[in-house]
């Protein structure tokens, strides 16, 4: 049986959880505040009272907890999740959702948090990102399959992660593959499994099997090889045959597809498929660029910020007014990933005790994304091949390729992959030590 202990200095909602919980088959010790015995007989601890939420770093760290808001905010679930909290939820709750929530944690232990490390895309008071995590919340119970559009950078995979992590499969796995790092000969192999034949004797199980039950993230979905498309239609009706084999087999996969492309227009232009196209698009996501988020820059800076300070093990630094005027005129085009280098490099050359100044930051806003008499550009008015092009064309007598990389929030492998297929070559004027065009550096 579970044993829970559950701390709340009020008397009667104390007593009327903990009764809830008891009737659902749970052995639970409550008290008003932490014992002084060893808390190890203990599988999960839940935590009410805010004077204790405290102090959550001193013990959330031994065991799975759960705290429970009667005044729930984002920015409080961020620091109750960096204290080390295995999850938050919101006064009044359903028995229901904390019942699953308690089983999920004590149940599999390895999974908690397992969103922690991209949080803060999810952070931001705009109208937008209410409105994201809401559909979250939403769509994420579902079995439906979904299609994440957005600009690298932006959030893509921890939409997944949230979708998953709302839904029943949350306790599977979630397996993730970017169709743009495996070479097309190979990804079928990789995706669907390869029967035993010729020198693979052992065969091979494949990342959909794998995730069998659970929820496959395939990133970069329109790079997929059209062959590999015609299997994952397969998946998409509980059907997967692996390469090489004559039978195919029943999978209870969700699939969750994400891609910074038009993928409706490669559809049209018959480029991609398009009954898998429909088959994936039963709802889609489109995540905004920070950009468009204007209200969001700061509150997901100063967040950053405070993630890297003690990362780096540093006193907690400020942003300075210059600097953060930087941060709401720049265009940020890496969007949230490229904020986070651009602050972590700040906290690394910044002096003990200082601010963060515009320099550290290293970024200039671009004139011919925003002026004083013109608008920000809509994106929806551009397409992101069009804006990666005028980027790169601009930029690379200034950059090197790692720091185009960098600025894009892509690796140089993806640079120089998109370079091929957009037809930009690179520019061999330059002498600063690059290696030569016939493929990304490591």
């Amino acid at each position: 049986m579970t044993n829970l202990i559950l701390i709340d200095n009020d008397s009667q909602r104390r007593t009327e959880t903990a009764n809830n919980i008891r009737n659902h088959g749970f052995e639970v010790y409550d008290r008003a505040d932490m014992p002084s015995e060893s808390l190890t007989q203990f599988d999960c601890l839940l935590i009410l009272d805010e004077i204790i939420r405290a102090n959550l770093a001193d013990f959330a760290h031994k065991m799975p907890t759960i705290v429970l808001a009667s005044e729930p905010s984002i920015k409080e679930s961020v620091s109750m999740v960096q204290a080390g909290a295995s999850d938050y939820l919101a006064l009044p709750v359903e028995i229901g959702d904390l019942l699953a929530a308690i089983e999920r944690i004590t149940t599999y232990p390895s999974i908690r948090n397992n969103s922690e490390a991209g949080v803060t895309e999810m952070i931001g008071s705009s109208e937008v990102m209410k409105t994201l995590r809401r559909r979250i919340i939403k769509v994420g119970p579902t079995d439906s399959s979904v299609l994440i559009l957005g600009q690298s950078g932006t959030g893509k995979e921890l939409v997944a992660q949230g979708l998953h992590g709302a839904s029943s499969r949350a306790h599977a796995p979630m397996i993730v593959l970017n169709c743009a790092t495996v070479p097309q000969n190979l990804i079928e192999a990789e995706l669907f499994g390869a029967e035993a034949y010729g020198d693979n004797q052992s065969g091979n199980r494949g990342l959909v099997e794998a995730a069998d039950g659970g929820t496959l993230f395939l990133d970069e979905i329109s790079e997929l090889a059209p062959s590999a498309q015609a299997r994952l239609l397969q998946v998409t009706q509980g059907e997967n045959r692996k390469v090489g084999g004559s039978n195919s087999k029943p999978i209870n996969v969700r699939i969750i597809a994400a891609t910074h492309r038009d993928l409706k227009t490669l559809t049209e232009n018959g480029e991609f498929r398009s009954d898998l196209f429909y088959r994936l698009n039963v709802v889609s996501f489109n995540l905004s660029p920070l950009r468009n988020r204007h209200q969001d820059i700061l509150e997901i800076g100063e967040y950053l910020l405070a993630e890297t300070c003690r990362k780096l093990d540093k006193p907690l630094l400020k942003i300075g007014e210059e600097a953060r005027r930087a941060m709401l005129e720049y265009h940020w085009p890496g969007n949230v990933r490229e904020l986070g280098n651009a602050i972590e490099r700040a906290v690394i050359l910044a002096d003990e005790g200082g601010v963060i100044t515009k320099s550290l930051l290293a970024i200039e806003p671009d004139e011919s994304f925003h002026d004083a008499d013109s608008p920000a550009v809509d994106p929806s008015q551009t397409s992101l091949e069009d804006y990666f092009v005028r980027f790169v064309q601009d930029n690379e007598d200034s950059l090197t390729e790692t720091e185009l990389a960098e600025k894009l929030g892509i690796s140089r492998k993806s640079l120089w992959e998109r370079r091929q297929r957009l037809n930009i070559p690179r520019k061999k004027t330059r002498n600063r030590g690059v290696r030569g065009t016939t493929g990304p550096s490591s």
